[in-house]
Formats: C-alpha cells, sequence, structure tokens
C-alpha cells in the first residue's frame, strides 16, 4: 500500500475516533504514531513519542501559551471584568440596546488580555447576562450577543490561535498578531451595528438603560485603563521590537498580576488562578504534542502534496482553492473546538496553501474567522455552551436564534476581508 493510501486511511480513522467521541490529542496521537509505524516503522514512531514531547515542551514560542492564560484567569478573577463592564454600561447604557453593545464591548475589550474565546464567554456572561436580565431584555438577544461577543477573543491580539497557527506555520507572531488587530476590531464595530439593526426591526427586544451625563461617561474611561494599558504595552512593545511576543506575553501577565495584588487577591485566590492556568495550559500543550506527531505523518505520506497535485489538475485559482478550504473549516466548526480544528488541519492545507503562493498570512486570518464562526454555529457552538452552562434557565434554541444576525455579521466580515486582503495585511506594509 502507498504512503498516500495510508495517510488518506489515517484522515479517514481521524474522523472515526473523534465522532466517537476520542478526546482530539489523543486521537491526533493515535493516528500520527500508527501511520508513521506503518509508513516508516515501529522503531522510528516509538522514538517520536520520546522526542516530540521534549521538542514541543521545550520550545521557547510556546511558552507564551501559559503567560496568556494566566493573563486572562488573573483579569477575570481580578475584578477587572466586572470593572470593566461597568464602564461600559455606563457609556452605553442609555441607547436602546445599549446593554448588549457594552456587553459586545466588553467582550472585545476583554479579549485583548484573555487571548481565548471560551474565558472571554464565560466571564463576561457571569459579569453582563444578570444587567440584561434585569432590564427586561430579550434572552435570545442578551445571550446571543454574549456568545459572538466572546468569539472577538480568538482574534483581537494576542490571540492563542493566532499564536498556535504562527507556530504550526513558522510564520511571525508579531506579523499575525498585527494582521488580527483591524479584523478583531472590525468584528466590534459590526456586531455593534447589528444589535442597532436588530432593535430598529425588533424594538421590543430591548428597552433603553438609564441615561448617564457626559462627566458620569467620563469618569468611567478609569475602568478601561487597566486593560488598555496592558494592550498597548504588549503590542506597542511587539510591533516596535522591545521585546519578542513571548516577553511580551510575560510583561502583560506580570502587569496584570500587580494590578490583581493591587486589588487584593491573595493566597487562596491566587493558587486558584495558577491551578486553572496549568489545567488550560495541560490541555492546549497536549493537542500540540499530538499534532506535531500527526504533522510528522502526513508529511511522511506526502497527502498534502497529492492533494495539491490534484488542485493543479483541476486547474483551480488560488482564490477558488482558498474558499474550497474555508467552506471545510465552516462545516467543521459545526463539529470541533476552534484550536482542535487548527492544529489538525493546518499540517494538511499549509503545504497547499505555500504551493498555490497565498499569502500565509492572510490566509491565518480567514482561517481563524472562519473557525471562529464555529464557535456560534451549531450543532457544538462552543460559545454557546458555554453560555449555556453558565445561564442554564435559557434554552440552546434561543441562544442559537440569539446568535444568528452575528452568524451573518461574520460572514459579511469573511467577504470583506476576502475581498480585501489589505484589512489584513495594512500593519505589514
Amino acid at each position: 500500500m502507498g504512503s498516500e493510501a495510508i495517510g488518506a486511511i489515517g484522515l479517514g480513522l481521524l474522523l472515526v475516533l473523534m465522532i466517537l467521541r476520542v478526546p482530539v490529542a489523543l486521537t491526533m496521537l493515535i493516528v500520527g504514531v500508527v501511520g508513521f509505524a506503518q509508513i516508516i516503522s515501529w522503531d522510528a514512531a516509538v522514538a517520536q513519542l520520546k522526542t516530540v514531547p521534549v521538542e514541543v515542551l521545550s520550545n521557547y514560542s510556546f511558552s507564551a501559551v501559559p503567560m496568556f492564560i494566566l493573563m486572562g484567569v488573573l483579569a477575570a478573577h481580578s475584578g477587572m471584568a466586572g470593572k470593566l463592564f461597568e464602564s461600559t454600561r455606563i457609556i452605553c447604557g442609555g441607547w436602546r440596546g445599549g446593554l448588549a453593545i457594552a456587553a459586545v464591548g466588553s467582550c472585545g475589550i476583554f479579549s485583548a488580555i484573555s487571548g481565548s474565546s471560551l474565558a472571554t464567554a464565560s466571564t463576561m456572561t457571569r459579569v453582563a447576562l444578570p444587567e440584561m436580565e434585569r432590564y427586561g431584555y430579550n434572552r435570545g438577544l442578551a445571550t446571543g450577543a454574549l456568545a459572538a461577543g466572546g468569539t472577538l477573543g480568538i482574534m483581537i491580539p494576542p490571540s492563542i490561535a493566532l499564536l498556535i497557527y504562527a507556530i504550526l506555520t513558522e510564520q511571525s507572531v508579531g506579523d499575525m498578531f498585527m494582521a488580527g488587530l483591524i479584523p478583531g476590531l472590525l468584528g466590534l464595530v459590526m456586531y455593534s451595528l447589528t444589535i442597532t439593526v436588530v432593535m430598529y426591526l425588533r424594538p421590543s427586544m430591548a428597552v433603553a438603560g438609564e441615561p448617564t451625563p457626559w462627566k458620569e461617561k467620563l469618569l468611567s474611561l478609569t475602568g478601561l485603563v487597566p486593560f488598555f494599558g496592558v494592550f498597548m504595552v504588549m503590542i506597542l512593545g511587539i510591533y516596535f521590537g522591545a521585546f519578542t511576543p513571548t516577553e511580551g506575553a510575560s510583561v502583560g501577565a506580570f502587569a496584570t498580576l500587580i494590578y490583581a495584588l493591587v486589588k487584593g487577591m491573595r493566597g487562596a485566590q491566587l493558587w486558584h488562578s495558577v491551578q486553572e492556568t496549568l489545567a488550560l495550559s495541560a490541555v492546549v500543550f497536549f493537542m500540540l504534542v499530538g499534532a506535531e506527531t500527526l504533522g510528522y505523518f502526513i508529511s511522511v505520506s506526502r497527502i498534502s502534496f497529492s492533494i495539491t497535485d490534484v488542485l493543479y489538475g483541476m486547474d483551480l485559482t488560488p482564490l477558488v482553492v482558498v474558499l474550497c478550504i474555508l467552506a471545510l473549516y465552516f462545516v467543521l466548526g459545526m463539529f470541533m473546538d476552534s484550536i482542535a480544528m487548527l492544529v489538525i488541519t493546518v499540517p494538511v492545507v499549509y503545504p497547499i496553501i505555500q504551493a498555490m503562493g497565498i499569502d500565509p498570512v492572510w490566509f491565518g486570518i480567514l482561517t481563524v474567522l472562519t473557525v471562529e464562526l464555529g464557535l456560534m454555529t451549531p450543532p457544538v457552538g462552543m460559545n454557546v455552551f458555554v453560555i449555556k452552562a453558565m445561564a442554564p434557565h435559557v434554552g440552546l434554541g434561543e441562544i442559537f436564534k440569539g446568535v444568528a444576525p452575528f452568524v451573518v455579521s461574520d460572514l459579511i466580515r469573511l467577504s470583506l476581508l476576502i475581498a480585501f486582503p489589505i484589512l489584513s495585511t495594512l500593519f505589514l506594509l
């Protein structure tokens, strides 16, 4: 049996194991080791089990992952999130639908610290949903806005998804972060416009909150200072070369720790934050070990080159190839976690992108945005399930119905980024 056939069987087995609910990291590890053994030898495959974990865990670039996670955990547990929503509520709460816009804005700002969509969604739901329910907001609109706002964490830098894509494809982490800035902010603006349109069409879904004077609005900006301070130090430091992305993650985590200590976080809370960081980091690193093992198998099977040859034979343009891959991501996003989808598929599709001469940074932004869509779409929709866990009294159907306008908004945003690549590459020129 040829190596390409073994590669195709391995990818098929990968899907079967995931359907059977085998953990994604373990699935990649099993398929990678067994497939590599069938093509090369069992001795070489066993040797991989010894070397790959060491390679991944000792990779300096990956050390940014636990730092970004720690930063988000500390921000969530130190009261920064509550202060953030209070500030955005005062600024926007007097408008019809203003609390939903404030929730989306809070998610966008919080994601600039947390780097994780799930962490953003869970934290801001805990803070913002009770307030929206108190003002009689339609539960579908309220939870839909939070589910959509949570997805901004996967795009607005620093983003763990962009970091992992950059490392897997050997792109500059700084370039990926800067490329995600405009698309992330565009998502924040378009979500706010989506809420405005929904309010125009269905004004009964929300009421205007209590108006606040301009003096109070200006004073409330102090709640945004910690976030913008940490964010600007990291992004500007990385952009101007003052420190590497990994050093930037450490600086951000240290600054957030100082804020947490000033606000009174002590012993038990700090220890709980460290435990949560270790648990989340272990999950991510296990998936990265599995992805690296699977990548070796895909490389020796040469299945990516076979797919590239088929596409060349079909005489497809690079744009059509990109659209086909994004369509695949959109379907996979209905069933898989975002990080798992990236680490599984990037080793397969990236050689195709390289062969087609497609800008890898632009493609990375499109990929992450399409993965972001999967966080809101049924049947899985990880953000939706996180919010359901935080608000068990709200039905899944209500949340999916509430998130539908934001899915349309993201499809429009994706179309804009495809039509105008400069939106992703402006800061890289």
